[in-house]
């Protein structure tokens, strides 16, 4: 037999399985502006009782705002967004609904621990005010045990890395599912970075689709 070279491979694939989407909207300028205006006025008005940030701290909104008149023209974009999302993946004709919708302000060198959002099939985030230094997330590899061995890598590419940094503009619409754990790293910005996150879960989950299937 000759020496054995790459000359021994008839053909080979690489065949991607089980991915883990995250969909990435851009709303149009107009839209943007037009939503910014209804919304920062109702955060300021929600946030007029505090104090002021201090460095390194953030402040959360109540749960409800999709409910809010304010808030309702984001609302209506995400679920748009959400039954694109639910045709791509070729679900069939069930309802899905906004469980929760809450605002998220960072100071500068605030930062958001890595966390998923427990009981939900989607999750959404949209950026109102981003700055330099305060317009990124970081996704998570859901697969946990791939860090029980961690070999040393000479360039880190999407296909060895357990973390996928995200980077997001004013009007940016981040769509993922569930489980997928995400984090803020500390913002760096003089200017507070202001989000607007959703959560979503099928509306007749405990009638139709918690049954058992075998």
């Amino acid at each position: 037999m000759t020496e054995r070279t790459d000359n021994w491979i008839e053909a080979s694939d690489v065949i991607p399985m089980f991915p883990t989407l995250v969909w990435k909207i851009l709303v149009r300028p107009a839209w943007r502006d037009a939503m910014a205006a209804q919304m920062l006025p109702a955060l300021a008005a929600l946030r007029a009782k505090a104090p002021p940030l201090e460095p390194g701290r953030g402040w959360q909104s109540e749960q409800a705002l999709h409910e809010r008149a304010e808030f309702r023209d984001l609302a209506d974009c995400v679920g748009d967004a959400m039954r694109s999302v639910l045709r791509f993946l070729r679900i069939g004709d069930v309802a899905l609904e906004i469980t929760a919708c809450w605002a998220t302000v960072l100071a500068k060198g605030a930062a958001h621990r890595m966390h998923s959002h427990p009981n939900n099939f989607l999750s959404a985030v949209y950026y109102l005010r981003t700055h330099a230094g305060a317009d990124s997330i970081n996704f998570h590899d859901p697969r946990n045990q791939t860090g029980i061995i961690r070999p040393p890598v000479v360039e880190l590419t999407a296909e060895n890395t357990d973390q996928v940094v995200v980077t997001v503009n004013d009007g940016t619409l981040l769509m993922f599912p569930s489980y997928l754990e995400h984090s803020v790293d500390a913002t760096t910005s003089e200017e507070e970075r202001i989000s607007i996150s959703f959560n979503a879960m099928f509306s007749a989950f405990t009638a139709t689709l918690s049954k058992p299937l075998w």
